[in-house]
């Protein structure tokens, strides 16, 4: 791949870099990690990014990590928002470097779906503050987050708090919505991808790897590889499944009565 220059990309984070000095060790997680191990320089599509594989593969500790190096609190939320329920984040984030574009975002959020509730109990903590501001939660829509579903809570943020021209970090989105609304988050996705903002995504889901034009890595042992969405294994064993679910079923329920 030719060099990127910085004043001709026309996202807000070229690469993402690991800088392999003290204190990283190639056996100890982290770095052990499908997800982390065999790279030194992850580039990055100037509008959509997906990074997919198995539960354990790092995906999520990828995105976290670079999440947190572009400045987000490890639980989630904007850039303004700073607190912590659990430090439950690995120290990956302290071996990244992310190259920057010319252009600066002008807004950014992390969605992390294992501490989104915490995200929203913060929210509404910070707008029981009669000293604190203007609501927060008017920027999600006007309606407590706890006060909707999940599926309803995700949407009223990607609708109503994220308004383009954004750097977006997102794991495991599709863990929220319903197949409709993954459809109606992909037109939002693509609006939001019209103006001019770049995402990072970690996702199980075909649905969502099938958006256009992006670039899609694939977990694998000797780290992160760029497929086309009819390659990866997700997508064959989904459409295969629902091609043919009398015969998954079936050898799943022999093997289960031990026929």
């Amino acid at each position: 791949m030719a060099e990127r220059r910085a004043i001709d990309f026309d996202g807000f984070i070229m690469q993402v870099r690991q800088q392999r000095g003290a204190g990283w060790d190639a056996g100890d997680y982290p770095f052990s990690l499908p997800a982390v191990a065999g790279w030194e320089t992850l580039d990055l599509h100037p509008r959509v990014t997906f990074l997919v594989g198995e539960n354990g593969s790092g995906k999520s500790t990828l995105v976290e990590a670079i999440a947190i190096a572009a400045g987000f609190n490890a639980e989630g939320g904007s850039r303004n928002q700073s607190f912590e329920t659990s430090r439950s984040y690995s120290s990956l984030h302290e071996f990244l470097r992310l190259v920057r574009a010319i252009r600066r975002p002008r807004d950014g959020y992390f969605l992390r779906a294992e501490s989104y509730f915490n995200v929203a109990t913060n929210i509404d903590r910070l707008d029981e503050d009669p000293m604190g501001g203007p609501r927060i939660r008017d920027a999600y829509g006007g309606l407590s987050l706890h006060h909707q579903s999940h599926g309803e809570s995700f949407l009223a943020l990607v609708e109503h708090r994220l308004f383009g021209n954004g750097f977006y970090v997102l794991d495991e989105p599709e863990a929220a919505l319903s197949p409709h609304r993954l459809i109606r988050f992909l037109r939002r996705l693509h609006e939001l991808v019209k103006a001019g903002s770049q995402f990072v995504i970690a996702t199980h889901s075909p649905m969502l790897l099938a958006y256009p034009d992006a670039w899609i890595y694939e977990m694998t042992g000797e780290g992160p590889m760029r497929r086309e969405w009819d390659s990866l294994e997700h997508v064959k064993l989904t459409r295969d499944f629902l091609m043919f679910p009398e015969k998954y079923l079936w050898d799943i329920m022999k093997e289960e009565d031990g026929l």
